[in-house]
């Protein structure tokens, strides 16, 4: 019996907290275990209040939605508090039902009990997830496998576990928020893609991040299978002593492993063998070489042979806001990496240009100053287009070592970008900060980009 089927059995109320897409599956899975539930956000927005409505017009009675608030004392009497990804483990509803003795999950954890017995691949790190998540996914199913991208990615596990029949296998993206509250998480495949410094905004220490994505190997066992990067002193830190078959991919010159980079012949290697000419490959930069590398052992580690892999790999194309090509303009490409809110993934970015270009950056600030970025910008940086909240600090941390200019609105930034750009050059989004000062999230920021680009 599961957790859902003893909550049915106890007949306990369960609250939801956050009312975005995860928490309004949340809430029809827990309903299809005929379980009252209590759902509530903070927020009063237009998208919340329609989510809202929504709930209640699909359930008369069962179902009790609150928006602006949350009812701290309905929710210390519920069964367990599920929590919608965006909620930190910090967030005060969470700590106020953790002190009352409250089971707290993340809606991800709710969504594997339903899907209990699916065989799963799991995937966390600070940059590359969603790539090597949707990779995952797009290799099993060009071999013929029922697959499902699932979780952080955009698709709530709660949702695929109301899907007949369900899939064979699942391609799991993770944040840290979702590992907190996932007791027992037991992936057969997990994957580590790297560690950086984020949601400093969020987590009191480093620390206290790092130690969330560790929570990966929580159930760690001699029958588990991980990949880790090799080229990542805190992965390799991090996976240290964890129990099970390790598997390790790089793309650092001369380094072998598992899974690696053959440079000087410009060919992915798997297990030993040639797998992919790295023209082949459709995806930008060498942070995609390495998310190619990693999914590719994961799959290969499911049982999934070289040929399958290698055309798998060859007709996946970048994902939206994801170092994404837009269109190349008067012989300037822009590129839409909208997706980078942290500066780790903007210096990937930054390292995988090869034409001289402008940067868009800017927005809500994260915590972590922008002084890594200085000397990868110097290659083949022109100028840096700031914006937003964070303007001021990234002028202050970049204007020694590239042209900043300040931008307001965003179709100014847009605009100021066209007029610095060289020709043959190209433009990138990619903005190192969180989007919620001009945006209601990236996904947005990057359709509002691509607008204004496919508009020229």
């Amino acid at each position: 019996m599961n957790r859902l089927e003893q909550w049915r059995a106890a007949g306990r109320e369960v609250s939801v907290a956050g009312l975005a897409r995860s928490g309004f599956a949340a809430v029809r899975l827990l309903r299809a275990y005929d379980l009252p539930v209590y759902a509530s956000d903070n927020g009063s927005g237009d998208e919340v209040v329609a989510t809202a409505d929504k709930l209640r017009a699909e359930f008369a009675n069962g179902v009790s939605v609150e928006t602006g608030g949350h009812d701290l004392a309905r929710i210390s009497r519920s069964a367990a508090l599920i929590l919608s990804p965006g909620i930190p483990p910090t967030a005060a509803v969470a700590g106020s039902a953790a002190a009352a003795g409250v089971t707290v999950l993340a809606e991800a954890q709710i969504g594997l009990d339903a899907l209990h017995g699916v065989r799963y691949v799991a995937v966390t790190g600070t940059n590359g997830k969603s790539t090597v998540t949707a990779l995952v996914d797009h290799l099993l199913c060009h071999a013929g496998i029922s697959s499902v991208a699932a979780g952080n990615i955009g698709t709530p596990l709660s949702a695929v576990a109301m899907v007949t029949p369900k899939p064979q296998w699942l391609a799991v993206e993770l944040s840290s928020f979702q590992l907190h509250d996932c007791p027992d998480l037991a992936p057969t495949v997990g994957i580590l893609t790297n560690l950086a410094p984020d949601h400093l905004d969020r987590y009191p220490t480093l620390e206290a991040y790092y130690a969330d994505k560790a929570l990966l190997f929580r159930n760690a066992a001699a029958g588990s299978i991980w990949v880790s990067n090799l080229d990542d002193p805190a992965s390799r830190q991090m996976v240290a002593g964890v129990a099970g078959r390790h598997l390790a991919f790089t793309v650092a010159d001369g380094l072998r492993a598992d899974a690696w980079y053959d440079r000087v012949g410009g060919v992915m290697m798997l297990a030993g063998r040639p797998l992919l000419s790295r023209a082949v490959l459709p995806l930008l930069g060498d942070h995609n070489v390495a998310n190619g590398l990693a999914a590719a052992l994961a799959v290969h580690a499911t049982g999934i042979n070289h040929a399958r892999i290698a055309e798998g790999l060859a007709s996946f194309r970048a994902l939206t806001h994801r170092m994404e090509p837009v269109r190349e303009v008067h012989g300037v490409l822009w590129i839409n990496d909208s997706k980078a809110t942290n500066v780790a993934s903007t210096l990937v970015a930054v390292q995988a240009m090869t034409r001289p270009f402008v940067l868009l950056l800017g927005g809500r600030h994260k915590g972590e100053p922008y002084t890594a970025l200085r000397e990868p910008l110097r290659k083949h940086g022109v100028a840096v287009v700031a914006y937003g909240e964070a303007g001021d600090l990234v002028e202050a941390d970049l204007r020694d070592a590239i042209r900043v200019v300040r931008g307001e609105a965003f179709e100014e930034c847009i605009a100021k970008a066209e007029a610095l750009v060289p020709k043959h050059g190209a433009v990138l989004l990619s903005p190192a900060c969180s989007s919620y000062d001009m945006f209601d999230n990236y996904e947005q920021r990057g359709a509002v980009f691509r607008e204004l680009v496919e508009a020229m």
